[in-house]
């Protein structure tokens, strides 16, 4: 029933008041220049919202000052100050868990966003009556994204299309744990169902709690649905195509205890069919390559163009350069299947190295 169907949902723009509580966690480390702007649009929420927790992991900036502020002028606004980050937990995963434990037990539902969100006031109207729609309870919404420039607009899309190749595009619900898709930037569950499935400590020792949450979820039975929206929620990943590039290939190969041969033949998968199409039909054109050869590669790239017209919507506002993003392909492959192998990992100040069942532990000063 909730495998893969051809039939694609999108989560519609909904003003309908529902006698639903939720509470939004919003985990926090050093985002004084971001949290401002996502916080005002938290607090732009209907009453269905019952608070808006801000977990703080040890902010050494302006951070908790800017919440202070803002839970003066909103009272369902309430700081968590989580810090120390427990050396066995990452960051965002002790985060949303110690947001988790705090929440209260009136509300039914809970919405995980990240700092860089902006979101649309009819956001959690809009979740509710889609879980109603539906009939999946979880499930994650792809943001639009916003780009820092022209180069920019080159490298994230080409990364985002490994997500396409391996996953299929956004509509669908599945809980078959190979196939989820999940985006920490925007995700929304019932409350009972995270606390008894213990998803979010299932993530503890992952860097990319949002799929492993999602695995975690989908091995206990639950359905895990992927869903566009009509400009709800649009996000700013990175501030340079610097940080994109350093930065976002650390969760992309998806290494977690769930991590396996099928995912690792899908990064092979995109290895073949997203990034070799281009150079081979190049090199077979100038070395006159036997004809099928070309048309294999003809083929590929045709469907990679289709791919690159398709996901165009996810970049509202994009610079002509996005349309230049097949020609990093290779590039952008090559460094996840490199970030993939890694055994050692950095993230927010902290070290990571990949032990016994794909989990991450902490290293040096960090224990």
């Amino acid at each position: 029933m909730f495998g893969l169907s051809k039939t694609k949902l999108r989560i519609e723009t909904s003003a309908r008041p529902s006698k639903e509580r939720v509470t939004v966690l919003l985990p926090v480390l050093n985002e004084a220049d971001r949290i401002g702007p996502c916080l005002a649009a938290l607090c732009q929420q209907p009453e269905e919202v019952h608070e808006i927790l801000v977990i703080d992991g040890g902010s050494s900036d302006d951070t908790q000052a800017i919440v202070q502020r803002q839970q003066r002028l909103d009272a369902r606004v309430r700081l968590i100050d989580a810090s120390p980050v427990d050396p066995r937990w990452t960051g965002k995963a002790w985060g949303l868990y110690q947001g988790l434990q705090s929440s209260a037990a009136i509300s039914d539902w809970i919405l995980c966003v990240d700092a860089d969100v902006g979101v649309q006031p009819q956001l959690v109207r809009s979740l509710l009556h889609h879980a109603q729609r539906s009939g999946v309870k979880i499930f994650s919404v792809a943001t639009a994204q916003r780009l820092s420039g022209y180069l920019d607009a080159v490298i994230h899309p080409a990364m985002l299309t490994t997500l396409i190749y391996r996953f299929g595009s956004p509509g669908r619900a599945t809980a078959n744990r190979h196939r989820v898709q999940a985006n920490g930037q925007c995700f929304f569950a019932p409350r009972e169902v995270l606390l008894r499935t213990e998803a979010f400590q299932a993530a503890q020792s992952s860097l990319c709690e949002d799929i492993t949450i999602a695995r975690r979820l989908a091995a206990c039975g639950e359905p895990i649905g992927f869903y566009e929206s009509a400009g709800l929620v649009e996000v700013k990943m990175y501030d340079s195509w610097r940080a994109t590039w350093n930065n976002w290939p650390r969760s992309l190969p998806m290494r977690d205890q769930y991590f396996g041969w099928r995912e690792a033949l899908a990064l092979l998968g995109v290895l073949l069919v997203q990034a070799l199409p281009l150079p081979i039909l190049i090199l077979a054109t100038l070395l006159n390559w036997p004809l099928p050869v070309v048309i294999i590669g003809g083929f590929f790239l045709l469907l990679r163009l289709g791919v690159l017209c398709g996901t165009a919507r996810a970049y509202p506002g994009r610079p002509w350069s996005y349309w230049l993003s097949p020609l990093a392909d290779l590039a952008v492959v090559l460094r996840i299947i490199q970030f993939a192998l890694r055994r050692q990992q950095s993230w927010r100040g902290r070290t990571y190295r990949r032990g016994k069942g794909g989990v991450f532990e902490p290293v040096g000063d960090n224990q």
